[in-house]
């Protein structure tokens, strides 16, 4: 990733508060902390993520990230529209190319992405998931690319990233519509891997980053990539694809230590090398 601060006009301030970072253990967790406007996304907002996503992506001690919104009421409710209502017409390029650019800093993150979807994921908020590899929904949560009620359209991925994730006539049916739908119907569609028990969303969200994180690190983030640009090839670019990724692990430390666990009837220490 390019430094992420140079998309953006210099008067527009690096908030940590905006997004809390929190370690445990082999896994981060990201929480958008704007409850009080349902976590919508400002210019300083997009500044703190693209910075933490940029400093994630160098640290590959990191195993899994989790990515939620404070409070019970929103995960993330899309663009601040009220910053946006009072923007000069020459910012508003700049803050649709760094939402956009947002976006993809997560999608290229090399460490599996968790979206825990704590309430409403509304425009800009479903397009943040649609960039995380999974995503976990609270029974209470809604999702919905609402942009064209707005006279607009997903304009940070999410015309691309949807109909490859649950298909070109349900996309169609999202987006065309801006309907908003609840966690089962997202299940339905494949656009959330499942549904947490009431109450248990976090919970869940770290034991799925934790399951990933006991695993090879090397190879988690090298299937990743395999899926990640196979599935944009055709098959046989896709199977060279693969098959350079597998090059990655061969010689690594956590292989040979993989075969000796399993020599010794142990669990494998791996250490990411």
């Amino acid at each position: 990733m390019l430094d992420p601060h140079a998309d953006f006009p210099s008067d527009v301030p690096d908030r940590p508060e905006l997004v809390a970072s929190e370690r445990r253990g082999d896994i981060v967790l990201l929480t958008i902390r704007r409850p009080e406007v349902m976590n919508c996304l400002s210019f300083a907002t997009l500044k703190r993520l693209r910075t933490l996503f940029f400093e994630l992506s160098n640290d590959l001690s990191v195993r899994a990230i989790v990515l939620t919104g404070a409070g019970e009421k929103a995960f993330c409710a899309g663009a601040d529209l009220k910053e946006r209502k009072d923007m000069p017409l020459d910012r508003v390029p700049l803050f649709v190319k760094n939402i956009r650019r947002t976006m993809d800093d997560l999608e290229a993150l090399p460490q599996p992405t968790i979206g825990a979807i704590n309430g409403f994921a509304f425009g800009g908020g479903t397009e943040l998931l649609l960039a995380c590899d999974l995503r976990i929904a609270a029974p209470h949560a809604q999702l919905g690319l609402t942009e064209t009620s707005l006279a607009i359209l997903p304009g940070a991925g999410g015309t691309q990233r949807l109909p490859r994730l649950i298909g070109k006539a349900r996309a169609k049916e999202l987006i065309l519509t801006a309907k908003k739908i609840d966690s089962a119907r997202a299940e339905r569609y494949g656009l959330v891997n499942e549904i947490a028990p009431e109450g248990k969303l976090l919970e869940r969200a770290l034991e799925v980053a934790a399951a990933i994180a006991e695993n090879g690190p090397v190879a988690v983030r090298a299937a990743k990539r395999a899926i990640d640009l196979g599935t944009e090839q055709p098959l046989d670019e896709a199977l060279e694809t693969e098959a350079r990724c597998y090059e990655l692990v061969l010689p690594t430390q956590d292989r040979l230590e993989a075969l000796a666990a399993f020599a010794e009837k142990r669990k494998p220490r791996y250490e990411g090398r």
